[in-house]
């Protein structure tokens, strides 16, 4: 009889959880994922993790706009405490139903997964990493590297005149 108590608590207990993590997860939509998030480490498969930030004086930046706005830049902050903004992407992007699209690529269920409504994991190619979100990052700031993604791509006459004259 103690048996069977013992194991109707655990059900319980179980099922309570299951309640929770339920609960807590309907209240992540795919809406949180708007704003500025920076790296907070990555993991390629079989190597060790890279942590961003102070420590490592290197970390990437994404925005995800309202719109569907979407830029992408490496930040570095140079051994004289300068900081550096690495333009790489400029584009578009949506996030229905968990299912996550970047600048026209393949749609994925796990490229971008919201823990809660500051932190997302994702998942890309042989790449795992972890995001934070930037809720008091002002919008000049933002404005800024969203700017410089935007001015990324080089004119096709300048890239004409660098594969003739650098890479010929």
């Amino acid at each position: 009889m103690k048996q069977i108590q013992q194991t109707i608590m655990t059900l319980a207990a179980l099922l309570m959880c299951a309640i929770q993590v339920n609960a807590q997860t309907a209240r992540v939509s795919d809406k949180d994922i708007i704003g500025a998030w920076t790296l907070e480490w990555a993991q390629y498969d079989g190597e060790k993790k890279i942590m961003g930030g102070k420590a490592t004086g290197y970390t990437q930046f994404k925005y995800y706009g309202p719109d569907g706005e979407y830029a992408a830049a490496g930040i570095v902050l140079s051994t004289e405490g300068k900081i550096v903004v690495m333009p790489q992407e400029y584009g578009t992007y949506s996030l229905k139903n968990g299912w996550y699209v970047e600048m026209g690529r393949p749609a994925l269920k796990d490229a971008v997964i919201l823990t809660d409504k500051t932190h997302y994991r994702g998942r890309w190619k042989n790449r795992t990493d972890s995001w934070v979100k930037h809720t008091t990052m002002p919008d000049k700031v933002i404005r800024y590297i969203v700017d410089r993604c935007k001015t990324k791509d080089t004119p096709a006459d300048v890239q004409q005149f660098i594969k003739q004259s650098m890479f010929k």
